[in-house]
């Protein structure tokens, strides 16, 4: 089993810049695609970004695109999102996702999901 555990998450004003993290447990030997997708209140689960197993290969949905970037460390099992120029409209949970086979934007070709982190860009 793989657990996911998001942190970071935080009140931060338009245009400001902020980090979010997720850690990988359980099966850690074992390294996927992994990706960040966003809900906000009252909205479906959108996709953010994703980054497969060795980190050289990327995908940004194109409201994030050149604002945001996703990375990841496998020696400390854990993926990245830094947030830059933040706008209102990007605030959400953020979820971090594991277990797809490729760069997909479809949520349901990941496994396992963490329980999200709140980001919330104030005017």
């Amino acid at each position: 089993q793989v657990q996911l555990v998001e942190s970071g998450g935080g009140l931060v004003q338009a245009g400001g810049s902020l980090r979010v993290s997720c850690v990988k447990s359980g099966r850690t030997g074992t390294i996927y695609t992994m990706a960040w997708f966003r809900q906000a209140p009252g909205k479906e689960r959108d996709f953010v970004a994703a980054i497969n197993a060795n980190g050289k290969n990327t995908y940004y949905a194109e409201s994030v695109k050149g604002r945001f970037t996703i990375s990841r460390d496998n020696a400390k099992n854990t993926v990245y999102l830094q947030m830059n120029s933040l706008k209102p409209e990007d605030t959400a949970a953020y979820y971090c996702a594991a277990g797809s086979s490729r760069l997909a934007p479809n949520q349901d070709e990941y496994r396992y999901w963490g329980q999200g982190t709140q980001v919330t860009v104030s005017s």
